[in-house]
């Protein structure tokens, strides 16, 4: 038996709660002076520029998939969206999740904090494989797997 409607907000709430946690328990260790010998110093400037990139990407992404393409109305209305933003990556709001907590750690210029991103991508691949795919695999069928094999989970262009 089929599910009629798909939850409007999946497992996001839960993702961005455990970013959120993660990345200020790093925050918080690198203001207790725990992490200082992994403070790369020489690249504050960079950090910072680059940190802010990943923060107004991130934003971007949420904007467009959320405001503009209407991703709650989609999933009230049962339609498997496929064009836009999600025509160039399957999951676009935990994209810009993972780069606004992303932008955060790499401001911070700490090689130890650099380790969260990954700690993150791994959270949402397993929450995601565990629950929203199953999810539309069994609203959509084959019309899910074939988005899939063209389009990518999180990251754009990136095989996994």
């Amino acid at each position: 038996m089929k599910k009629e409607t798909l939850p409007v907000f999946g497992v996001g709430p839960v993702y961005a709660f455990s970013c959120l946690l993660l990345t200020v328990f790093g925050l918080f260790l690198k203001k207790k002076g725990l992490l200082d010998n992994g403070n790369i110093s020489s690249l504050e400037l960079i950090g910072m520029v680059i940190g802010t990139v990943f923060i107004l990407i991130g934003i971007s992404v949420w904007v467009h998939a959320v405001i503009i393409q209407r991703i709650k109305d989609e999933i009230n209305s049962g339609n498997l969206v496929t064009s836009g933003i999600y025509s160039i990556v399957r999951n676009p709001i935990y994209l810009a999740i993972l780069c606004v907590f992303t932008g955060v750690i790499v401001s911070e210029h700490n090689f130890y904090l650099l380790l969260l991103p990954i700690v993150f991508y791994i959270l949402l691949t397993i929450l995601i494989k565990n629950t929203e795919e199953k999810w539309l695999l069994d609203k959509f069928g084959t019309d899910y797997i074939e988005y899939c094999k063209h389009v990518n989970r999180v990251i754009p262009w990136f095989r996994h």
